[in-house]
């Protein structure tokens, strides 16, 4: 269900440029900016506040509080409009605006060459399957998704992917390509996941990335910000070495790791982590 539809608009527009900016007060302060005239506020099943449109002449402007507490006056400004007050569940507020900005970065951003070997999406695929057998409904956080082979995958044996990552061309490749879902993806930085999402079942990071000495402390705040908002965490690295520092961090964390060499990839997936 789109934004606009939800507050039944024809057309909304937020304030805040990109899905990163809404963990930022300060991102949705322009939509306070001038005295409107009319108005509409959405909360959630608690009755907390999810968001407020504001309209000038015929343009409908919003603004998001799902990431952090309103200011208190925005609370002043919608009374001052007598406008509608909406009630929806928070997480279909938040897959619509996770498909809003989604649909900006397939409008606005060009894809990524891909760079896949052809196989792997099957061998991804295989390895989840024999981790996590079929968890239908199973929500599981993709870190550092990339163009999508991780959420589809997960997909495939029934789990609801949310999946992120900070680099946009990617996240316009597997949008192209039908491995992400516009609701389910959303761009930041992975190591401030915890700030704009809720913890979940399962967590899973396919291909964390190479990690180097000189990069390691971000790859580091990745995998324990991941470790705190997931249950069950599957991590792949392509080496042992790699492997065995994710494993360090895990145990720093309170987890009892497991670790083993996914022989079916040599390459992207090799060294298995479960937590």
């Amino acid at each position: 269900m789109k934004t606009a539809e939800i507050l039944e608009l024809d057309s909304l527009t937020f304030a805040e440029r990109t899905f990163a900016d809404l963990a930022d007060p300060d991102s949705a302060l322009p939509a306070l900016f001038v005295r409107p005239q009319g108005g509409k506020m959405l909360v959630d099943e608690e009755e907390d506040l999810l968001a407020v449109a504001f309209r000038w002449g015929e343009k409908w402007i919003g603004a998001n509080y799902l990431c952090h507490p309103p200011d208190a006056a925005v609370i002043d400004l919608f009374e001052e409009t007598d406008g509608e007050i909406y009630q929806e569940d928070r997480e279909t507020w938040a897959g619509a605006v996770r498909e809003y900005y989604s649909e900006m970065i397939s409008r606005g951003v060009r894809p990524a060459i891909e760079d896949i070997p052809p196989d792997r999406p099957e061998k991804c695929a295989e390895l989840v399957q024999e981790v996590w057998g079929r968890l239908d409904g199973g929500r599981c956080l993709d870190c550092c998704c990339g163009s999508g082979i991780g959420s589809a995958a997960l997909r495939s044996i029934g789990m609801q992917p949310l999946a992120f990552d900070h680099d946009q061309a990617l996240l316009a490749l597997g949008l192209a390509r039908g491995r992400l879902e516009p609701a389910e993806t959303a761009c930041i930085d992975a190591t401030m996941a915890s700030a704009y999402f809720r913890p979940a079942p399962y967590g899973a990071a396919l291909m964390l990335g190479t990690i180097h000495s000189f990069d390691s402390m971000i790859w580091e705040a990745i995998v324990r910000d991941l470790l705190g908002l997931s249950r069950e965490t599957l991590i792949t690295v392509a080496t042992r070495e790699e492997a065995d520092q994710v494993r360090v961090w895990c145990e720093e964390e309170g987890r009892s790791p497991e670790l083993w060499e996914n022989t079916r990839d040599a390459i992207y997936d090799r060294w298995v982590c479960l937590t």
